[in-house]
């Protein structure tokens, strides 16, 4: 079962505070235990034969007792809030760290909604769970098998009761929980679901209002949340039959004790002190298998959860480390791709095939092609985000694949199509590429990025970045992104449509300001604009997933179609304009 197998591997090193909470709750059982059998006594010995020294006497030793049992509690409720949370911690970095060695294939099959419900929610269902274990359920079994050997020892002619009432108690929720899984299983599929459209809502709100779609978006939204509402119904319809039950098996104990009895105190077999002492073993009994009851309908849930979470943790990422990497302890930017080709799980034909070129540091080569012909895809390969289906691609000589991942990314300055700021200010943005950057370096990169001018009127390096880059424009986004590959100053840039939102005069300078900086360097770039990427020292023209040309601007317009069409569409656009 995965939520055991979960949680006794993460609670593992903390066996020193579930030895301690084992031993503080055997405390408070055998204390919960005793107060019936003292009561009987007092009763018995004291309330009927009118001896009130031996009634203060023990209410003396009756409140020792009660005073144990609440330290024990307390104790077991402390140390159980510690491990739990621990388990919650441990696990939440285990996901962490797992998601993060990811490619772009896990993330999408999981989905970003679904690993970070994962991450939150699943997680605190199971820590829930081993709150109340730890605190509750653990002295459950122990209370139930001490009850019934305690009342046994009160009167064994009344505990034919027990043998009734507690399998059919067991009965009633076996039918209830067979149902439940499936249901939960359901609803967290159905969060999921809801997660997704909210998170789609808010990353596009802009596009949403720009089309006046906010009462359609504002329809998927609710059929979503409805959907989980109803599986969540259902769920709890199934909840709520469980605990009239427990509750009529509890009462018709009750009555079935006090009516047997009062028969065996009627003919003499049993004192009053001892039949109510029975009573409360009963009711302790029975108040075990409702503590049980109430862990066993947070069972499913979690045992769903964990099936979720242990799926993720179970996931190992096809961009994985080698078992013995290749020594190269630098990478200095000579590039080679032999018959490159990248398939996509499920797909019918390859999204690359057949992509043969090479680059030298010093050099800049261009992609170019339409859209969805293998540019990104390209670029994601050369980043190693996705690993090829076919061919090879070697850095100074060595298959991409037998580089620690690490090595090689630590030499690759990446500006991807969508720039992704973090919260902070310019400056810890900037730092990703190069922690320890002095500020002199990261106003440098900002002057070569075209960045200094609207950094300044931010506030300078300590201005404020909100999540994604939302407080700047798209332009500025993608100056700052490219001045923070300048910081890590890589020995291969790869720049992916990072000069899209930039108006010409600005795209210009900037690439004048790129050029002796990255001198040393190998360059990738990809762009729509013939203008942008006319100097290279080489282009890639894809159609299709393949290379259909490779030269200098002007021997691709001599001899390249697709390179012609494109350069005539641009052409024509700038005249219309």
């Amino acid at each position: 079962m995965n939520l055991l197998r979960l949680v006794a591997a993460t609670l593992r090193p903390y066996r020193t505070w579930l030895w301690i909470i084992a031993a503080v709750q055997l405390v408070s059982v055998i204390a919960n235990l005793a107060l019936p059998s003292i009561n009987a006594k007092i009763i018995d010995l004291g309330v009927t034969p009118g001896d009130t020294g031996y009634i203060w006497r023990m209410g003396g030793v009756m409140l020792a007792v009660t005073l144990a049992q609440a330290v024990a509690a307390g104790g077991a409720t402390y140390f159980g809030a510690r491990a739990s949370m621990a388990f919650g911690r441990d696990t939440r970095a285990a996901l962490f760290d797992t998601v993060g060695g990811f490619s772009g294939r896990e993330v999408a099959r999981f989905g970003a909604a679904s690993l970070i419900t994962r991450t939150t929610n699943d997680v605190q269902q199971i820590q829930l769970l081993v709150m109340m274990t730890l605190a509750m359920m653990l002295q459950a079994p122990i209370m139930a098998v001490g009850g019934v050997v305690m009342a046994l020892r009160e009167n064994a002619r009344l505990s034919w009761l027990m043998v009734v009432a507690v399998p059919l108690l067991g009965v009633v929720l076996g039918i209830v929980i067979s149902q439940m899984i499936p249901g939960f299983r359901v609803v967290q599929a159905r969060l999921d679901g809801v997660n997704r459209v909210l998170r789609e809502q808010l990353s596009g709100v802009r596009v949403i209002r720009a089309f006046v779609r906010e009462p359609v978006e504002r329809d998927r939204f609710e059929d979503a949340n409805a959907s989980l509402t109803a599986a969540s119904v259902r769920v709890m319809r199934l909840m709520a039959v469980m605990f009239p039950w427990v509750m009529l098996v509890l009462n018709l104990s009750t009555v079935a004790v006090w009516w047997f009895g009062s028969h065996l105190v009627a003919d003499g077999s049993a004192q009053i002190g001892s039949v109510t002492a029975y009573m409360q073993y009963m009711m302790q009994i029975l108040m075990s298998v409702m503590m049980a009851t109430f862990m066993v309908m947070m069972v499913p849930r979690a045992s769903v959860a964990a099936d979720r979470i242990t799926e993720v943790l179970g996931t190992e990422t096809t961009v994985a480390p080698p078992a013995d990497p290749d020594p190269l302890r630098a990478i200095t930017g000579v590039v080679d791709l032999d018959r490159v080709e990248l398939t996509y799980p499920g797909a019918e034909k390859p999204v690359l095939r057949d992509v043969t070129f090479s680059a030298r540091p010093g050099e800049t080569v261009a992609i170019i092609g339409s859209t969805g012909a293998g540019k990104t895809t390209l670029i994601n390969l050369l980043a190693r985000l996705f690993d090829t289906t076919g061919g090879a691609l070697r850095y100074d000589g060595v298959r991409i694949e037998d580089l620690r991942p690490e090595a090689l990314w630590g030499h690759i300055g990446l500006v991807p199509q969508r720039p992704y700021l973090f919260t902070g200010t310019v400056a810890d943005n900037l730092r990703y590429g190069d922690p320890d950057a002095t500020e002199e370096q990261l106003r440098q990169a900002l002057e070569i990025a075209q960045a200094a001018d609207f950094v300044a009127e931010m506030g300078g390096l300590d201005a404020p970045v909100a999540q994604g880059g939302t407080n700047v424009s798209g332009g500025q986004r993608q100056r700052l992104a490219i001045a923070r590959a300048l910081v890590a100053r890589p020995a291969i840039y790869l720049f992916d449509d990072s000069f899209s939102a930039l108006d010409l005069a600005t795209d210009a300078r900037l690439r004048a300001a790129l050029a002796p900086h990255t001198v040393d360097a190998t360059v990738f770039v990809v762009a729509q604009r013939i203008s942008t990427i006319s100097g290279a020292d080489r282009i890639v023209v894809l159609d299709g997933g393949e290379v259909v040309g490779l030269g200098t601007h002007d021997e691709l317009l001599a001899a390249c179609p697709t390179y012609q069409e494109i350069a005539n569409s641009q052409a024509t656009e700038s005249s219309a304009a």
